[in-house]
């Protein structure tokens, strides 16, 4: 398994911090939320299928609504590969910052 990128460690970890509620807007809100980062759907869209692509991420279809132009909000899911990678990445991130000084300042000047 390859490890995730930054971009889709980010979205996997919105679309599993909004469980049932995870389709295009409020996971919008959330990445622009968490990382202060401006995304367009375009771009969202693109990213989300080559999620799904990969194997990370189910998606589902609702039923259509007048409201939505006869169009379904389209829902994601983490599945059992995402989950595994977003461990291995957690996992990652962990040991690369093992032993770093809480301040990087202070790790960077005793140097």
């Amino acid at each position: 398994m390859r490890f995730l990128s930054r971009a889709d460690e980010i979205l996997l970890l919105a679309v599993l911090r909004l469980k049932d509620n995870a389709y295009g807007v409020p996971i919008v809100k959330e990445v622009e939320k968490r990382t202060g980062k401006k995304i367009t759907f375009g771009g969202l869209w693109v990213q989300m299928d080559a999620l799904c692509k990969k194997g990370y991420l189910a998606k589902t279809i609702a039923d259509p609504t007048p409201e939505r132009g006869g169009r379904g909000k389209i829902y994601y899911r983490l599945t059992n590969t995402g989950e595994k990678a977003l461990e291995k990445i957690r996992e990652l991130n962990s040991s690369l910052w093992e032993d770093i000084p809480s301040s990087i300042k202070n790790a960077a000047s005793d140097q």
